[in-house]
């Protein structure tokens, strides 16, 4: 593996198991020292110690990323790791199952604190670090192709990432002249942890998936972590403000087609 990312020094939120700990992966083997934020304690520093020959690449903070405090001081612990920050990857969110009918004002607002404020603040208090230091940076949103598509039962899902989207263009611009980038990736259907076991098992639900994905297969979640990676890297210096959709060509299918075997 190259190191274009030799040196740089990363925060990924919700990095104790899935997408994010697949793209504090990838960034450490490509030379990042990366500081990995989940509120699961147990998981994110069982994470942080599975890096193993990477050495002293990763460490581990507890962080509920809809404190502001506790957001803030995951990015102080990369300044006090390593002397400061020049990727954010806001990764953390959830997606609870409720309708525009059944959704509660307290589910509501956790969903949007989560997926959306956090990365809203996050980026705000990596970005005023970048710019005191002097050097840029990159900060990659974490989004998905229900950003623009809709599942019914997932509407806080939904509008946090719309949101997240609009994050990422607003921020762009608002942060060019800094010298800071701000791009994002939606993702469609990948084989996490949680998909596995709790979609995968279904062979209904795993053919309706396949059937509106023309590539025929579901990701992985080292495909989305490439995309971070080259997002994060000098190879990518002249995009901002994008969304990289990662989703087997479910974006431009208006039919479903066959699902296989």
């Amino acid at each position: 593996m190259s190191g274009r990312l030799e040196g740089r020094r990363a925060v990924i939120t919700g990095a104790a198991r899935g997408l994010g700990l697949a793209c504090a992966r990838r960034l450490a083997s490509e030379g990042a020292r990366v500081v990995l934020a989940d509120l699961d304690a147990a998981e994110g520093a069982a994470a942080a110690a599975s890096f193993g020959d990477m050495g002293g690449s990763a460490v581990f903070v507890r962080c509920d990323v809809a404190a502001m405090e506790e957001l803030e001081a995951a990015i102080r612990r990369c300044e006090a790791e390593w002397g400061g920050i020049d990727i954010l990857v806001n990764n953390a969110g959830m997606a609870p199952a409720a309708d525009i009918l059944s959704i509660d004002e307290a589910a509501f607002d956790r969903v949007i604190a989560v997926n959306l404020k956090a990365a809203v603040f996050g980026t705000q208090v990596a970005a005023r670090r970048m710019i005191a230091q002097g050097t840029g940076g990159v900060v990659i949103n974490m989004s998905s192709v229900n950003a623009v598509l809709n599942i019914p039962h997932l509407v806080a899902y939904n509008l946090s990432k719309g949101g997240l989207n609009q994050l990422t263009r607003n921020a762009a611009i608002a942060l060019a002249p800094h010298g800071i980038r701000v791009c994002g990736i939606g993702p469609g259907t990948v084989l996490t942890e949680l998909t596995r076991n709790a979609v995968w098992t279904d062979e209904a639900a795993r053919r309706s998936i396949l059937s509106r994905t023309p590539i025929g297969r579901a990701g992985e979640p080292e495909e989305i972590a490439a995309i971070a990676a080259f997002l994060a890297s000098d190879d990518a210096s002249y995009v901002t403000g994008e969304t990289i959709y990662a989703d087997g060509g479910r974006l431009g299918l208006n039919y479903t087609v066959p699902a296989g075997a």
